[in-house]
């Protein structure tokens, strides 16, 4: 009998005393597989569906932390969440995607925690979607959706739509700490964070993407004028904009960002909470959600009608995404 059988209904409790087994705390390939294996006796936190292991603090347990795609760390009432594949410049995996999940849920349940900082390790924030990586091929045939239209429309709303709205809708505050490139799936996600923040050499690339804030983001018109030039804004223009709330130089980036995340959470916790809740129901009555649901829709007809990619070329054969070229010879104003 493995471990997963002969641990169906046992609390998860730990060395502290206290019970983790709430849905924030265990990582869905525990819950999936029926619980802790019996090793499990620590606080530290075990991440994704690989079965990697981050921020062992238990005691007298082994260490066993390896190298993981998204990295946690409490550093104050500040939960600094790090999306680690700088290899790739962050592109975003289903691995990395479960795992900065999971990393919020954890920043969620704790109790000392009052903001969640969201940085990216290496140059550049995220390149956006991994669109074949040797890790995200093999998760692919490891892990396979349905084929045909069917796979692809779970597979885009399950990992770009649905998770992304329950980041926006974390009840704590949020910040993305951005440097270099956040362009596609990478704006997608600092979009979900209440605040962005940003170094002086970010530039941001908006497109029709599955997560479709950007109207929101900018402004009908200029979110128009942006993705059908494929423009590219830098720090400044995304802060004239609204897109960002301060640009710093790069080298002061992390410090000030985590001075600012302090700062906000020196605020009664459920002021800020209440806070976030009214602005993002004010955008909810005026037809946020439905609207990211209908972009949805508009994104899948652009997809499957080859829009972003020949349908005749296999899944990985691509390197990059058709307009980042265009993008980059860019223009001089927003």
């Amino acid at each position: 009998m493995g471990w997963a059988a002969a641990w169906p209904s046992t609390p998860w409790l730990v060395a502290d005393g206290r019970d983790y087994s709430a849905r924030a705390c265990m990582p869905l390939s525990l819950r999936r597989a029926g619980g802790p294996p019996p090793w499990y006796g620590c606080r530290g936190r075990w991440y994704g569906s690989r079965g990697r292991w981050y921020g062992c603090r238990g005691r007298g347990c082994k260490d066993l932390a390896m190298s993981a795609t998204v990295l946690y760390e409490r550093v104050g009432p500040v939960a600094k969440v790090t999306m680690n594949r700088p290899q790739y410049h962050n592109a975003q995996s289903r691995v990395l995607l479960e795992e900065l999940d999971e990393a919020f849920a954890t920043a969620m349940a704790d109790h000392e925690v009052r903001v969640v900082a969201l940085f990216g390790n290496g140059a550049h924030w995220s390149s956006g979607h991994d669109i074949g990586t040797p890790e995200e091929l093999a998760d692919r045939e490891a892990r396979p959706y349905p084929d045909g239209v069917v796979g692809v429309h779970q597979r885009s709303w399950d990992w770009n739509v649905e998770n992304t709205l329950r980041w926006r809708d974390l009840p704590k505050p949020t910040l993305a700490v951005v440097q270099g490139m956040c362009i596609y799936g990478g704006w997608m996600i600092a979009s979900a964070m209440d605040l962005i923040v940003a170094a002086d050499d970010a530039q941001f690339i908006p497109f029709l993407f599955q997560y479709q804030s950007v109207p929101w983001d900018l402004g009908a018109r200029r979110a128009k004028d942006l993705m059908w030039e494929q423009g590219l804004l830098d720090a400044a223009q995304a802060a004239e904009l609204g897109l960002v709330s301060d640009v710093w130089p790069r080298a002061e980036l992390a410090d000030r960002a985590m001075a600012k995340a302090e700062r906000i959470a020196q605020l009664n916790p459920i002021v800020a909470q209440m806070v976030k809740r009214q602005v993002n129901d004010a955008q909810d009555h005026m037809g946020f959600r439905a609207a990211i649901a209908a972009g949805h829709q508009h994104y899948l007809v652009a997809s499957l009608g080859g829009a972003f990619f020949d349908s005749a070329r296999p899944f990985g054969s691509v390197r990059r995404m058709p307009g980042i070229d265009r993008a980059r010879q860019g223009r001089s104003s927003p």
